[in-house]
């Protein structure tokens, strides 16, 4: 059977210009030493995130550098269909998923543990095309792509790709949201207090896909945590508490698992007010155990930051990007007078993925709770451009890249 030598592909030619399907050239493994390592997908699901916005208005470095035309996504799952001949672990026809961060494994963040900084990622949809199209090659392929377990889909990995890992980083590794939960435990045991419950306090400041993604995870986390003790933990008790100015955010939000909600305010005098409500719903008042900022906007990023108990933890996950207004500015006398532990987080080790690919093959979480419509290439294309006008609450995943038929567009079933 003779291969196609040409793909169709989502591109832009110009940052916030139009968003067009070409045929372009299929991508293909070449025999030098370069290729050795790489593998071509063929793309069966891709994400559509704020990210690849970001991407397509040129707020990202990176896809600056690269220049034009180019391609998004960056989310995303598929089948091998050739491999370079290094690639041993990864057989053809096999169904992987993609972490979004390739890391190099020998620069010396790779070597000494914390692969999310590795000095020389490769980043699809942002350091090179992406997977707004039939195929995709990437390299690093045994070190970075990992096999679905058979009952995961492809919109599950798909959805997993960028939201759902970036959370888990967040929540797990990051927030240390289990190690927050020992300690308490630990030092009621210590003050001979069994009787009284461990409060946790957790506040997610933004309730996007990324927020709803993080307390997914402190939800699934909790339920591992119960399934390996045997117990269902009564003397623990999580206060999850979503913050957002959508009410139909927050009702989202609640759904997923939110103990507590939090209407917040654009109005800037309206911010005390907000905190306010937020630390009234912590155990002492003293404020939250955990802070996410999984929005990056100037209020969420301070009112995490307000919000955070003395010597408590807040992470920055949401991208500070706001060209709407004033950059976030981290209220650095709270930080220093509560000794508060500002911490970043970004993206997430593909060592990890098994594990949560494991999460979701368990029925621990199911990222395919987010999606609200599987579309074509061309509505995925579509989808990135109309984020001018904000994010949907929901993902929207491209499932069909097929040309349509004369009748217009076709929604894939799938």
């Amino acid at each position: 059977m003779t291969r196609t030598t040409t793909m169709r592909a989502a591109i832009f030619r110009s940052f916030g210009g139009p968003i067009e399907i070409e045929e372009v050239d299929r991508p293909t493994i070449d025999k030098e030493e370069e290729d050795a390592n790489s593998v071509i997908l063929q793309v069966m699901a891709t994400g559509v995130c704020r990210s690849d916005w970001h991407a397509y208005k040129g707020h990202d470095n990176d896809v600056i550098e690269h220049g034009f035309p180019f391609c998004p996504g960056h989310e995303f799952s598929g089948i091998v269909v050739e491999k370079g001949r290094r690639v041993q672990k990864l057989r053809l026809g096999d169904r992987v998923a993609v972490p979004f961060i390739l890391i190099c494994g020998s620069c010396t963040y790779c070597h000494s543990g914390s692969p999310t900084v590795c000095l020389h990622q490769k980043q699809p949809g942002f350091t090179q095309w992406g997977s707004f199209a039939e195929y995709i090659k990437l390299p690093r392929a045994d070190r970075n792509l990992r096999v679905l377990p058979s009952n995961v889909t492809f919109v599950q990995a798909a959805a997993l790709g960028c939201r759902f890992t970036t959370a888990f980083r967040a929540v797990i590794q990051q927030g240390k949201f289990l190690e927050e939960i020992e300690k308490q435990s630990q030092q009621r045991n210590n003050n001979n207090t069994e009787n009284t419950k461990t409060n946790v306090s957790v506040g997610i400041f933004g309730c996007g896909g990324l927020g709803l993604a993080c307390i997914m995870m402190i939800v699934a986390a909790v339920q591992q945590q119960q399934q390996q003790s045997g117990s269902h933990c009564p003397n623990t008790l999580v206060r999850i508490i979503a913050v957002d100015v959508s009410s139909q955010a927050l009702k989202k939000a609640q759904e997923l698992g939110a103990t507590h909600t939090v209407l917040a305010s654009i109005d800037p005098n309206e911010q005390v007010q907000v905190r306010d409500q937020v630390k009234a719903l912590t155990d002492d008042g003293h404020g939250l155990d955990l802070s996410i900022d999984a929005a990056g906007f100037s209020a969420t990023c301070e009112n995490a930051v307000h919000c955070t108990r003395p010597q408590g933890r807040m992470v920055q996950v949401g991208l500070p990007i706001d060209t709407h207004s004033r950059p976030p500015l981290v209220p650095m006398g709270i930080v220093a007078g509560k000794e508060v532990q500002l911490v970043g987080s970004h993206g997430f080790a593909s060592s990890d993925l098994p594990d949560l690919l494991q999460w979701v093959s368990d029925g621990l979480v199911d990222p395919a709770q987010l999606v609200e419509r599987h579309v074509s290439l061309e509505e995925g294309a579509h989808a990135i451009q109309d984020m001018d006008h904000g994010s949907p609450l929901g993902i929207t995943v491209v499932t069909d890249f097929q040309k349509p038929s004369t009748n217009g567009p076709v929604t894939s079933k799938l």
